[in-house]
């Protein structure tokens, strides 16, 4: 008798699903770009060698996703989708899997470490001050806190908007609840004792009179207590 690991494995995908794959890889293949027209559900059942119905569900789900929408005299046509609209639905603390969490949580401090070169090429005086403001509004006691959601958002997120990328802001609008969510949720050990760390106001001194690389090490310095509990965790 022949082994059974011979066999070939199934495909236990639907075939909604294989029409789907086959028509992003249609778009891809044509190089289609924003505003273009895609072949009409005709077309694409002959093609594909599949029903009309088929066809029209693989593409409500491209709708969905944002990658096609319907114009008039055009049919379907190529989109921009919007992909942090797409993504924060799936956002959420409650629903995302321990690994996944604490890779977000990872993902966070490596874009903090990051931005230094966009901050000191695109911050002004006005930005300075702002800073400065946000700084002097936190209380003395911020200093030694390990993280605290408020003064997190209002200066990192001050920091996000300095660097001009607005795809990065969105993006730090959503990871920092789910920081806030793994740092409060018990996914991470709670270290012993904390190191002296940077804080808010030794960074706007750095980008004041420092440089890039001054600030990335500063801003690891910042973090190293949030680096430490992940480490810890390995």
């Amino acid at each position: 008798m022949e082994s059974i690991s011979n066999f070939k494995q199934v495909d236990t995908s639907s075939l909604v699903d294989r029409v789907e794959d086959k028509l992003v890889q249609l778009l891809q293949e044509r190089k289609l770009k924003v505003g273009d027209s895609i072949p009409t559900e005709l077309e694409l059942c002959a093609a594909l060698g599949v029903s009309r119905t088929v066809v029209r569900e693989a593409m409500l789900r491209l709708r969905m996703m944002g990658l096609i929408e319907s114009k008039k005299k055009k049919g379907a046509v190529i989109t921009s989708p919007d992909l942090f609209g797409i993504l924060s639905k799936s956002m959420n603390p409650h629903i995302l899997d321990q690994g996944t969490l604490k890779e977000i949580f990872e993902i966070r401090l490596v874009l903090e470490i990051g931005m230094a070169d966009f901050l000191f090429q695109r911050i002004t005086d006005e930005d300075l001050k702002e800073l400065r403001t946000i700084v002097n509004n936190e209380p003395e006691a911020s200093q030694d806190h390990l993280f605290n959601i408020e003064h997190e958002i209002a200066f990192h997120g001050k920091l996000y908007d300095i660097t001009g990328n607005e795809t990065l802001r969105k993006f730090q609008s959503m990871l920092l609840p789910i920081f806030d969510f793994v740092h409060n949720s018990g996914l991470l050990k709670k270290q012993g004792q904390l190191h002296k760390f940077v804080s808010h106001k030794g960074l706007v001194d750095i980008l004041e009179n420092g440089s890039p690389e001054l600030f990335r090490n500063a801003m690891r310095n910042h973090l190293e207590n949030h680096f430490n509990r992940l480490f810890a965790e390995e």
